[in-house]
């Protein structure tokens, strides 16, 4: 029973959390009035750590299953 809680709720609770780091920067945008450009890069420059976890679990997931390169 409580691995099947954990197996559901870590990908829920860290999906929650990328959620609340982009509203994060959202907030740091437009509070410092960072325009349009501003606001891309800082999405780009500080979102650039969960796409890195993003695409380390999408590939540790298709090595897995054998979809691998």
């Amino acid at each position: 029973m409580q691995q099947t809680f954990e197996a559901w709720i870590t990908p829920i609770m860290i999906g929650g959390l990328m959620l609340f780091m982009c509203f994060i920067i959202w907030d740091l945008a437009r509070k410092s009035n960072a325009g349009k450009f501003g606001t891309i890069m800082l999405f780009v420059v500080l979102g650039a750590g969960m796409l890195g976890y993003i695409l380390k679990v999408v590939i540790t997931w298709m090595l897995e299953n054998g979809g691998g390169v």
